[in-house]
């Protein structure tokens, strides 16, 4: 499965990278893109369990990490609700396959 990681920023400027098991990301959020806190929690756990969902469907079990990711970004998130008109801005997406025929072992 193609996989991605979103870098963002918090209110504060505080910069994290944040994993996903799918491109489903990409259909949620936009280079460049400021999002209310709201509404990038909200995007966040639905692109994020969407993408553990897929996991689900192709080997039978959800992505831990995936759900772990979205606990994260949740628990993040709350520090910043009482801001003043907290915002998210999305800096970048890094995309990769794995590719277990390029794997080596040492």
């Amino acid at each position: 499965m193609p996989e991605v990681q979103f870098e963002f920023t918090w209110p504060d400027g505080t910069k994290e990278t944040a994993y996903s098991p799918s491109l489903v990301v990409k259909q949620y959020f936009e280079v460049g893109q400021i999002y209310p806190l709201k509404d990038f929690l909200e995007r966040s756990r639905t692109a994020l369990q969407i993408a553990s969902d897929r996991v689900e469907k192709k080997y039978g079990y959800p992505c831990s990490i995936a759900l772990r990711q979205l606990k994260q970004i949740e628990t993040t998130g709350t520090q910043f609700s009482q801001h003043q008109d907290p915002k998210v801005q999305i800096l970048r997406f890094i995309e990769y396959e794995l590719d277990p025929k390029n794997w080596t072992s040492s």
